[in-house]
């Protein structure tokens, strides 16, 4: 299946082309460290390009303050990975393991000249995208996370992260290594998250650590805007990448994690240029790297509670928190989401045994016990077989009589055809229990009730839009979909009523509900909203008073 970066470990090391560096030169300064100081601390801001010179710089473990890897960056190398596009900071520390020269570019002026020099651009995002995959997948990074089984608000730390490829490291309360030990010391044995080093985060929350990790919208620093796109999903990131490569000036709002509804997949087969399959987050990861390539900005774990039209046209929406971010036109691609069954005790078993995506943490909650999947869509579908691998079955409940009006045929197929997963017809969920966890369901079949053991239950089911905060400014159906096209009055099929605004993907009404469509609607969206904007700029010129 394919990953969100090529292989570090396989990928061959090309020296950068002599013309690049001397471009390099040209933009930055020559420093030099001496051995043992420090290049990056853990929590600096990625602010500056480093190319190596001669000499050394190593991988510091924060915790230890041991050198982290064998391996260490040489002469003709750079430092950084893919959180330089978006002006993170280190997870990890950099030393000078021996006198050390270098070039610093500062960040706006290399990616300035990478925008001038793809050749530049893609060898160093190659190389960034493989550092970031192999920190993922090695779990070297910054942030540690104790306990996420036993807590929700760590859980949802935890799955922050996870959805948006931070790296970072788990630890199971219960292991008994000496560094699980170690770390549990620091937290008095209780579910915590650790940042930098030994800083135990208080009420930990997702948005608290994407500000340590400048992953947060810099508020101070805001102009208004060409294009705010609320969500961050397959349309949105699409909208993102081609807003930002016609020069828009965008910025995308995301709740929780790139990749909205679509991340929650596990494997996506059918889509495209993937042969192999790739997952739902990797997909938009990718995305992601794309739009900050060409400038666009991403804000997350930020939500949109309301949205203004001023008498000047311009849209300004309030943030959780009342933060205010103002711009010219403004792209709807929130989606959907799930669902919640009415059933009792449903939200007191939410991270307590109740999930709504099935991604690499939630697996780890269900090995070797029964699971159940509710619901007869191509992602319930996809987490059904997921799951199989750790659980030591699935139970899939279709409230129809067959999946195939809702579900792609090969993937049912699949299901049909695995010993490991029963798929539960004319069956619904009744009844939830447990005492601080869910341990036990009882579905209503064709045979009635009957109480089953399980740890666990996925809800995928229905699709609630997310269109509330639109404080009536655009007209929906009566599910809240927004309409657009000619059910709005419109001949743009992606317009709303109200100028200015428009909807892409899940959210709108009438709209394929596929990861390929919403791509396809979020691609095309950008070449009117560039015309949009280009029209209030032009008669924002031509109303200037002109000069003596």
């Amino acid at each position: 299946m394919e990953q969100l970066g090529q292989d570090l470990e396989t990928l061959r090391r090309v020296p950068l082309a002599e013309a690049h560096v001397e471009a390099i030169c040209e933009i930055g300064g020559e420093r030099e460290y001496a051995a043992g100081e420090t290049v990056a601390a853990v929590g600096d801001p990625m602010d500056r390009f480093v190319y190596v010179v001669e000499g050394e710089i190593e991988v510091v473990d924060p915790y230890t303050g041991e050198r982290m890897f064998e391996h260490a960056l040489g002469p003709t190398q750079f430092m950084g990975e893919i959180g330089f596009l978006n002006a993170a900071t280190n997870y990890l520390k950099m030393r000078a393991a021996k006198p050390t020269r270098v070039i610093e570019a500062p960040r706006a002026a290399m990616l300035e000249l990478m925008s001038r020099i793809p050749e530049l651009s893609d060898h160093i995002i190659t190389v960034f995208a493989a550092r970031r995959r192999k920190q993922f997948e090695d779990s070297n990074g910054a942030v540690k996370v104790i306990g996420a089984d036993r807590d929700p608000a760590v859980q949802d730390v935890e799955r922050f992260l996870s959805r948006n490829r931070i790296p970072f490291e788990s630890f199971d309360m219960d292991a008994t290594d000496r560094e699980t030990a170690r770390v549990c010391d620091l937290t008095g044995h209780q579910p915590s998250v650790i940042l930098g080093g030994e800083h135990r985060l208080e009420n930990p929350t997702p948005r608290k650590v994407a500000q340590y990790l400048n992953l947060d919208i810099d508020i101070c620093q805001q102009r208004l805007l060409d294009l705010l796109i609320v969500g961050g999903g397959p349309a949105g990131v699409a909208a993102a990448v081609y807003a930002g490569s016609e020069g828009l000036d965008a910025l995308v709002i995301e709740d929780m994690a790139i990749g909205g509804q679509a991340g929650t997949s596990s494997r996506i087969e059918n889509y495209m240029g993937f042969p192999t399959g790739i997952s739902g987050t990797d997909l938009t990861y990718r995305g992601q790297i794309q739009a900050l390539k060409f400038g666009t900005r991403f804000a997350m774990p930020r939500r949109v509670e309301s949205l203004e039209k001023r008498d000047d046209g311009t849209f300004c929406a309030t943030l959780d928190g009342g933060d205010e971010v103002c711009a010219r036109a403004v792209l709807v691609s929130t989606g959907v989401q799930y669902r919640r069954l009415p059933i009792d005790r449903l939200r007191e078993f939410e991270g307590h045994g109740i999930y709504y995506a099935a991604t690499e943490m939630e697996s780890r909650f269900c090995q070797n016990t029964e699971v159940v999947v509710i619901g007869g869509g191509n992602s319930a579908g996809q987490a059904a077989m997921y799951l199989s691998r750790s659980a030591s079955h699935v139970h899939l409940l279709v409230r129809s009589d067959s999946l195939a009006a809702s579900m792609s045929k090969y993937l049912s197929s699949r299901l049909e055809a695995d010993p490991r997963i029963s798929i539960h017809y004319r069956t619904t969920m009744e009844e939830l229990h447990g005492g601080d966890w869910l341990e036990a369901v009882t579905p209503k079949g064709p045979d009635g009730e009957l109480r089953q053991n399980a740890r666990a239950v996925f809800i995928m089911i229905g699709a609630a839009p997310n269109t509330d905060w639109l404080s009536g400014l655009v007209r929906t159906d009566d599910k809240g979909f927004v309409l657009t096209g000619k059910e709005a009055g419109r001949d743009s099929p992606f317009e709303t009523g109200t100028d200015g605004i428009f909807a892409v993907g899940d959210v709108r009404a009438g709209s394929v509900k596929r990861v390929a469509s919403a791509v396809g609607e979020g691609s095309v969206v950008v070449s009117q909203i560039w015309n949009y904007v280009d029209r209030l700029k032009s008669d924002a010129t031509r109303s200037e008073p002109v000069s003596a």
